[in-house]
């Protein structure tokens, strides 16, 4: 597996209590656009009902199986996820059938670490460092937010438009040199984020399917991310067949001393 897929995909792909949900349990049917919606909300109101939507959690265990397309370099793969709310998201990488770990990643809002097994190599780099890859306005929660279905937080706010585009919800903007657009579905929750910085030829979008319930909320089957960053494609499908909400984690990441560090 090439190292562009570790200092790319794992940022990208990058990267409650007491509840365990399966990826294999009943999907939660989005009503038609058709139903009527009540459409004469205040913006205040829909951010309110939107926002109320949101999963709230205090960590999550995810397993992933994924296929990550960059620039044409395809590669099927295991990735398993540990998150803890605004904190930590780790991430492995297996091949093999999850036999073998060839990645392991840990962000968090202020460093993000990479081991490279299969060149053992080891990057350590501020979170800046993601803005390689996108625009700068891209924090750690809105990464988490991309991961778990959330709509992100820092867009649902007064200065944003909130308008009902064919039967669902719309909030878009600018901040900054970043557009965005939040597409959500009937059951209120995000069905399409898409982030777009121009000048700098920057794009992403994110797209989510089959949603099913964890807890009192709801949490997607399946993540699609699209991303662009000059030339440089990046795909990413995640199907994910194992989804636990507040259960205990653990983020090991001990690197083994015969590695090198690149800088």
């Amino acid at each position: 597996m090439k190292r562009n897929i570790l200092n790319s995909a794992l940022i990208l792909g990058t990267v409650v209590f007491a509840t365990a949900c399966k990826a294999k349990k009943e999907i939660v049917v989005a009503p038609p656009t058709t139903t009527e919606i009540k459409t004469d909300n205040s913006k205040a109101e829909t951010l309110t009902l939107l926002n109320s939507k949101q999963l709230k959690f205090n960590t999550l265990s995810l397993k992933a199986k994924a296929t990550l397309d960059i620039a044409g370099d395809i590669n099927d793969v295991t990735m398993n996820f540990k998150i803890k709310d605004k904190e930590t998201i780790w991430v492995s990488v297996t091949a093999l059938g999850g036999l073998a770990e060839v990645a392991r990643a840990l962000i968090t809002p202020d460093s993000i670490k990479i081991m490279n097994r299969i060149k053992s190599e080891y990057t350590k780099k501020p979170f800046s460092y993601i803005y390689n890859f996108t625009n700068k306005e891209v924090n750690f929660n809105t990464l988490q937010s991309i991961l778990t279905g959330n709509a992100i937080d820092e867009f649902l706010t007064p200065q944003s438009d909130v308008k009902q585009e064919n039967g669902v919800w719309v909030v878009s903007g600018n901040k900054q040199e970043l557009d965005y657009r939040l597409l959500f579905n009937t059951l209120l929750k995000v069905g399409e984020i898409n982030l777009n910085d121009s000048k700098n030829g920057q794009a992403l979008k994110a797209t989510y399917f089959n949603y099913q319930k964890l807890n009192e909320s709801l949490f997607p089957s399946a993540l699609q991310i699209n991303t662009l960053s000059g030339t440089k494609k990046i795909n990413i499908d995640l199907q994910y067949v194992k989804i636990d909400g507040n259960v205990p984690v653990d983020f090991p990441f001990n690197v083994p001393k015969r590695f090198t560090l690149v800088r």
